[in-house]
């Protein structure tokens, strides 16, 4: 879609520069022994992060397993995959963004943030609305609990999605 033709809404949430800053702050954060964020795995931060109640419904902490807060949370699994699909277009917009940039790279089926950016994108998080803020924190703690959780499928097998 031309991007004059998006709503201000979805021009303000769904940017590309924000989007892939997301992935860049999950992919970062995602490292399983030696291993980082699955491309497939990309494709299921924006659903947690950009929704609000589930944003706000994330535990506090890596302790509590993906699997364990699915349970406590039985409508998030349906959400989330529903989410996912309607988020691919603005997933792959962020993932390319983020790679003409030089912000993200894909390797071996893998989304790695270019650590060079660390500081520029701290920087643009600072001066940023505590929303978005909340957003980069909470798409750092999913790629640790993605991490934490186990492989891309394990992850993407709890959620009920298929790439």
């Amino acid at each position: 879609m031309v991007w004059a033709e998006r709503s201000r809404e979805e021009r303000a949430l769904l940017n590309p520069a924000l989007c892939a800053e997301l992935l860049w702050c999950a992919a970062r954060s995602c490292v399983r022994d030696g291993d980082s964020l699955s491309f497939e795995e990309g494709f299921l931060v924006l659903p947690f992060v950009l929704h609000r109640v589930t944003r706000e419904a994330l535990p506090q902490g890596t302790r509590t397993s993906l699997a364990v807060w699915l349970d406590t949370n039985p409508l998030a699994r349906g959400r989330i995959a529903t989410r996912a699909r309607l988020l691919v277009p603005f997933t792959k917009e962020a993932i390319t963004f983020g790679g003409v940039h030089g912000l993200l790279q894909i390797e071996g089926g893998r989304l790695l943030a270019v650590e060079a950016w660390r500081l520029r994108v701290n920087r643009a998080n600072m001066a940023s609305s505590d929303e978005v803020r909340e957003c980069a924190k909470r798409a750092d703690f999913i790629g640790k609990w993605f991490a934490a959780t186990g492989s891309a499928s394990t992850v993407m097998a709890l959620l009920g999605v298929r790439p």
